[in-house]
């Protein structure tokens, strides 16, 4: 097998991972799906009191990392993990503003995690896929992948404003994404996201600050940010109580990674399987590199599924260049600070369509996998985890706090295994 693949130029319809768009197209892809990242992989930081500019720029060095150990094989975008935010504001003792204090104990938390997460990987690599998948068969992976999207709903919906202006925009933003990406024709339907991001830039742009009807857009920072400048990096403390707090959450990036993967196979029609090793390796090794630095864990991005799903552009070059853009906020941070100036309805209205295809894409797992839902083993298994996941459902177990992803991916797991049927019955 060659190192990559030699991608064949496709310039309408579907392009799969080993062909590619030309050269202008692919660039512009790449934004989109940075702009499609860019909320979740800048407010997960924020949540837990990291840098969003670092966070970003290893989400770029994660996300090349990735490609080079799956041989560009496998489309996907590495972000900023939310399985994270409640055991690290649990080992930090985060208060939730400002820069977290204790970075470096959450940092060595995300590093042993990340060597977890390499572990697997390597018994996947040498042992196969099939433990893992009687482990998180398709009603358990869809089930993780639609409560993601379920679990996140409520930040887009917080997102979409407070008052009537706002939430107007939000919704004219998600809009304006669904027309694009059913009406148009050519290039301009392959940019949903991007697209319809700018029109909600510009909709608010003249309603804030040109009507006055909403908080204007502040362009101060932008001008006072420098154009080039380092990433704020920090170093990891290594603390027994913290690691052992905060290593369990590679279970639940296994979950997300497989469902991702099993998600993007049935986008394209094809076996990703035998990449399953590499993916989880790459991650883990991409999220020790980012604990290494001041970044946050890292995860393959639903939210890039999301564009891939409307664009049916599945291109493993879209990715590089999305990495090289990110890495590009990271060194200049006027340009982050441009980005930053998105309006926040805007955001929610991007969130809106984004986190739903996450969602609908769990539900494809489950219809291109024929589960059948008339067993009660699936129905209860996918009914309480995806309950548990929309609703936020958190415990505390000695001391180990779980939020709703993480509630919805073990639960998940932990029915399936426990309701087994009865030969007869199945």
């Amino acid at each position: 097998m060659r190192l990559f693949p030699t991608w064949t130029l496709q310039t309408s319809g579907e392009v799969a991972p080993d062909e590619r768009l030309p050269t202008a197209q692919t660039i512009v892809m790449g934004v989109q799906h940075v702009v499609a990242m860019f909320g979740s992989t800048a407010l997960a930081p924020i949540l837990m009191g990291f840098d969003p500019n670092t966070s970003i720029f290893f989400s770029g060095i994660g996300t090349l990392i990735f490609f080079l150990l799956t041989g560009g094989r496998l489309p996907s975008y590495l972000g900023s993990s939310f399985a994270f935010i409640g055991v690290v504001i649990a080992a930090t003792g985060y208060a939730g503003s400002g820069p977290n204090a204790n970075i470096g104990v959450a940092l060595g938390g995300i590093i042993a995690a990340g060597v977890l997460y390499i572990l697997i990987g390597l018994v996947v690599q040498v042992l196969g896929t099939a433990w893992i998948e009687r482990l998180m068969p398709p009603i358990v992976t869809g089930t993780v992948v639609a409560a993601i999207g379920l679990n996140l709903a409520p930040v887009a919906i917080k997102m979409l404003g407070a008052t009537p202006v706002d939430t107007t925009i939000g919704l004219l933003t998600a809009l304006a994404v669904g027309l694009i990406a059913v009406r148009g024709q050519g290039v301009v339907g392959r940019l949903p996201i991007l697209l319809g991001a700018l029109a909600g830039y510009v909709l608010y742009g003249i309603v804030a600050n040109g009507l006055g009807w909403a908080k204007p857009i502040d362009f101060s920072g932008v001008a006072a940010a420098a154009w080039f400048g380092l990433p704020k990096f920090s170093a990891p403390v290594f603390q027994a109580s913290a690691m052992a707090l905060i290593a369990p959450v590679a279970v639940i990036l296994v979950a997300e990674n497989l469902g991702h993967v099993k998600g993007l196979a049935a986008m394209t029609g094809r076996s990703f399987d035998p990449l399953m090793g590499r993916a989880f390796i790459a991650d883990g090794i991409a999220t020790v590199v980012s604990g290494s630095g001041g970044g946050t864990g890292v995860t393959t991005y639903a939210e890039n599924m999301g564009v891939m799903a409307v664009t049916r552009i599945y291109s493993t070059l879209v990715f590089v260049v999305a990495a090289l853009v990110a890495l590009l906020l990271g060194f200049s941070p006027k340009f982050g600070a441009l980005i930053l100036t998105l309006p926040v309805p805007v955001i929610g209205g991007l969130a809106l369509v984004v986190f739903g295809l996450i969602a609908a894409t769990g539900g494809r797992i489950w219809v291109m996998n024929k589960v059948d839902f008339s067993r009660p083993r699936n129905l209860i298994t996918a009914g309480v985890a995806l309950t548990a996941g929309a609703g936020d459902l958190t415990l505390s177990i000695a001391g180990f706090k779980m939020g709703g992803i993480g509630t919805a991916t073990f639960g998940a797991i932990v029915l399936y295994h426990l309701l087994r049927e009865r030969e007869a019955a199945r």
